[in-house]
């Protein structure tokens, strides 16, 4: 810009609009990032240009969907949580249940969520179980961490009583069948989710 020249004018529509079109799941507060009114969120969602999906979520009319549109709904609006049990094993393909909640984990010491207008369901892990064993996944522009195969399968006997055994068998078999993790992996997060006891008889039958 040459000395003395005016700046460009802002076009706030087309700033959310592109800023819709890179994050995938816009959120009201990535306006306040960029100094838009979130005004326009309302203007956009009654002239069918953004789609309210949630409380403080919207995306693009014409956005094309994943089938794992949900988990990025999720992962938007609880950041510090990481997918798991049910959900981590339908993301991986290591199960033929479909669960109708997105299963999150917290921190033991994490604000407990209040999510009323998704289907979320929220355990709490503490330490080493919590941190340990997750990789970070982008769907539909949301960053998310979902744990790994062996940590979700340690989690499910973990949460045995929870889920049932018969979930936690078919995780282990289904993974181990498609060389999702090895034994060390699995006997790792055995220790972390201290189940290692439990686990044992169920891998000495694997190899």
């Amino acid at each position: 810009m040459s000395p003395g020249a005016r700046p460009p004018m802002r076009n706030p529509t087309q700033e959310l609009i592109d800023l819709a079109h890179l994050r995938g799941v816009l959120r009201a507060r990535d306006l306040d990032e960029r100094g838009l009114p979130r005004e326009y969120l309302s203007r956009l969602t009654a002239r069918g240009v953004l789609v309210r999906e949630s409380r403080g979520l919207y995306r693009l009319g014409q956005a094309d969907i994943s089938q794992h549109h949900t988990l990025a709904l999720v992962g938007a609006r609880i950041p510090g949580g990481v997918l798991c049990l049910l959900t981590a094993l339908r993301f991986h393909g290591m199960t033929t249940f479909s669960p109708l909640e997105v299963w999150v984990a917290i921190s033991g010491k994490a604000w407990r969520p209040v999510i009323r207008d998704l289907p979320v369901r929220v355990v709490r892990f503490s330490g080493q179980a919590f941190e340990a064993g997750h990789a970070p996944h982008t769907v539909e522009g949301v960053s998310l961490r979902v744990t790994t195969p062996a940590k979700t399968v340690a989690d499910c006997f973990k949460f045995r009583n929870k889920l049932g055994l018969d979930v936690a068998l078919e995780a282990l078999r289904e993974g181990w069948r498609a060389k999702r993790f090895t034994l060390d992996e699995l006997w790792r997060f055995a220790q972390v989710d201290r189940v290692a006891r439990v686990l044992r008889p169920y891998l000495e039958s694997l190899e």
